[in-house]
């Protein structure tokens, strides 16, 4: 009998540590599944985006703010201090600076979702950054100063790559979201997911736009991002890693062929 009660209080403090145990573990698996939740993911993502948002604004909205005053002072060419052709000096950048703003704008919208931008988006993109850029470094060039060319090169560079890379990033904010709720995605769950494709465009996956590109792709076809988006229709973010998978695809072959 001694030897049972020993032998039992012994036993109480492990059964009673395994209990906290088992109660510490619950309570992580818990947490973990939260944090994992593709609706806990999409809203710290949101919030991620926001703040990407914000700061990537603030950059672009300062150094279009920089290039004011060097257009204008490109645009004025020397006219007198208050006069009709300085003060209308100041138009020429805010012309440029708010038709490409307008563009990023839309550009937010449309890269959260995924939806592709034609050519004439991108060339009214690309023709005012390039705009931008003569106008700021112009005078810098003709004057043949490697400092200044420096000093207002960077501010237009800063915008360009900013309103370049933002759009990727949202793009890939996007695809986190996407692989969250796919990699939460339980049996049981088949059912409404599939009635939710239904009522909305499936999501393409990687090895779908690759299958159309080996689809379109002929021996004289040089196989270059822009002509995987045309033939695809994939994002820009996409387009980089289908045209080397493909372009690795057509080596291959033509060493075997060889």
């Amino acid at each position: 009998m001694i030897a049972t009660k020993q032998e039992a209080a012994s036993c109480t403090p492990s059964v009673s540590r395994a209990q906290r145990l088992a109660a510490e573990a619950a309570e992580a698996a818990d947490v973990r599944r939260w944090r994992t939740h593709p609706d806990v993911v999409a809203l710290r993502i949101e919030r991620v985006r926001a703040q990407v948002d914000r700061l990537c604004w603030a950059g672009i909205i300062l150094g279009l703010a920089f290039t004011a005053a060097n257009v204008q002072w490109f645009a004025a060419a020397g006219s007198e201090f208050g006069s009709l052709p300085w003060l209308t000096a100041w138009l020429l950048d805010p012309t440029v600076c708010l038709v490409l703003l307008a563009i990023l704008r839309a550009e937010q919208v449309t890269s959260q979702y995924q939806v592709r931008t034609g050519r004439w988006v991108r060339a009214a993109k690309w023709l005012t950054l390039a705009a931008t850029y003569v106008m700021n470094t112009w005078s810098s060039w003709a004057a043949g100063s490697p400092a200044g060319v420096v000093l207002h090169s960077v501010p237009p560079m800063v915008v360009f790559v900013a309103a370049e890379a933002v759009t990727d990033l949202r793009d890939k904010l996007t695809d986190a979201v996407q692989v969250a709720l796919v990699n939460t995605a339980k049996p049981a769950d088949v059912h409404e997911l599939a009635t939710a494709d239904r009522e909305r465009p499936a999501r393409r996956l990687f090895a779908d736009y690759l299958a159309d590109a080996r689809l379109a792709w002929k021996p004289e076809v040089k196989v270059t991002p822009a002509w995987v988006r045309e033939v695809t229709g994939c994002s820009r973010g996409l387009s980089s890693r289908l045209a080397a998978e493909l372009s690795a695809e057509v080596a291959e072959e033509v060493r075997h062929g060889s």
